[in-house]
């Protein structure tokens, strides 16, 4: 009996010792990180938000503000729980303003995704970067929220067939450039008289929301080609100012604006003959004559206290600016005038004292420009307008490794007219 036991007792002891080794090398060999039990922690994944909402929760609808659609009509058709007459007479403006809610804007609407289905968000699109958050669970209350806003450093260049505005459009460039180049060459480029051929570049960074382009933000440098000559501008502080020079240091800013509005057509230069289109004359015309939509803003040309305003039979609603002791510049046929102006004030150049109308002799919307020097009428575009402190000489030094370093980006970046590339910030 003993002989038929042995072999199987000595049989079964071996494969005990085979598993415990076998046992022992599998837990020396699978650490225990890795092991089935943690695994789940590993490879966890973050819930996908919007506005700070997981979105993987909710169904979620987008809308659009009807004409006479409020906030409380929007809050009261989804039939929130809570006490929205309380929730709306506590909204204070500076947590929304309920005059925010503009017919065309988006919102969403974020629903349980249970049987009810009942609405937990709305999320109102204020701007492509400002939306406000309402919870509309147990208790109503509200939240900002800003989306990221993305700075892309661009070199974009066009040639001008038609207008600055027109081929900015034309060449799928942000409008807001061509508002933004006009400010900065306001002093030095006459944009009412831009020749076929005029051509400008500029390095600037272009913001985006979700791929989408929401506005210019820093122009850093640029040059504009007008009437064959290159002018340039570069952006550097001074006084902790940031604000734009030429290529040597002297301030594109001057004592005088170009013109006193944007984007019009001159309809009449200054004549010392002229025939009176409402009276039917001729006569000196000694001012410009610029042709814009009613309701233009004008701009004050220069720093200076408003010496008159008022209205009579030909300049109709009229402003007049002594801006020193030799210059003094008008501005006729406003629609209204800007809040707050009055004779006597200060204003700053570039400041809205106006917009356009026909009041008075005129047949349209325009705005009569003059200009006087010591007392007798100049040609507006005729004027010389000196420059501010150019760039002092102990800031000479940097000013130019600034100028060095925006031409190098410029001018080595190879890209055709109406195009634009795409620089690694």
């Amino acid at each position: 009996m003993l002989k038929k036991v042995l072999p199987i007792l000595i049989i079964s002891v071996i494969l005990v010792f085979a598993i415990d080794s076998y046992v022992g090398i599998t837990e020396l060999t699978i650490p225990k990180d890795q092991s089935d039990e943690s695994t789940p922690e590993a490879i966890s994944v973050e819930p996908i938000t919007e506005y700070g909402i997981p979105v993987d929760s909710f169904y979620i609808e987008e809308y659009r503000v009807k004409r006479n659609q409020t906030l409380g009509k929007i809050l009261y058709n989804l039939k929130v729980k809570a006490d929205l007459g309380k929730f709306l007479y506590n909204l204070k403006p500076e947590d929304f303003d309920v005059r925010k809610v503009k017919a065309g804007h988006k919102y969403k609407i974020f629903y349980t995704k249970d049987s009810v289905q009942a609405p937990a968000y709305l999320v109102y699109e204020a701007s492509p970067i400002d939306f406000y958050v309402f919870s509309l669970k147990d208790s109503l209350y509200v939240y900002p929220f800003q989306k990221d806003v993305v700075p892309v450093r661009k070199v974009s260049e066009a040639e001008i067939k038609t207008s600055l505005w027109v081929d900015m459009k034309e060449n799928n460039l942000n409008p807001q450039l061509a508002l933004d180049l006009s400010d900065i060459f306001a002093w030095t480029v006459d944009f009412f008289s831009l020749y076929k051929g005029d051509r400008f570049r500029v390095m600037y960074e272009e913001l985006y929301v979700d791929s989408l382009s929401v506005g210019i933000g820093t122009i850093y440098a640029a040059w504009f080609e007008h009437h064959g000559e290159r002018f340039y501008a570069f952006r550097f502080e001074q006084d902790s100012v940031a604000t734009y020079w030429d290529e040597n240091g002297n301030s594109l800013r001057k004592s005088f604006l170009k013109a006193p509005l944007r984007f019009s057509r001159i309809s009449s230069r200054f004549s010392r003959r002229r025939f009176h289109p409402v009276l039917k004359i001729y006569r000196p015309h000694t001012g410009v004559d610029y042709a814009a939509p009613a309701g233009t803003p004008v701009m004050a040309l220069g720093d200076g206290v408003i010496v008159a305003k008022g209205y009579n039979k030909a300049a109709g609603n009229y402003i007049k600016i002594k801006h020193n002791g030799v210059y003094t510049s008008g501005y006729n046929h406003f629609s209204r005038f800007a809040k707050g102006i009055k004779k006597g004030m200060r204003v700053k150049q570039g400041q809205v004292i106006g917009y356009v109308g026909s009041t008075g002799y005129a047949t349209g919307p325009h705005l009569d420009l003059r200009i006087w020097k010591n007392g007798s009428p100049i040609n507006p575009l005729k004027l010389k307008s000196p420059p501010v402190e150019p760039i002092r000489k102990e800031n000479m030094n940097a000013f130019k490794l600034v100028v060095e370093k925006y031409l190098a980006l410029m001018d080595s970046t190879s890209i055709s007219h109406s195009d634009s590339i795409t620089l690694i910030n």
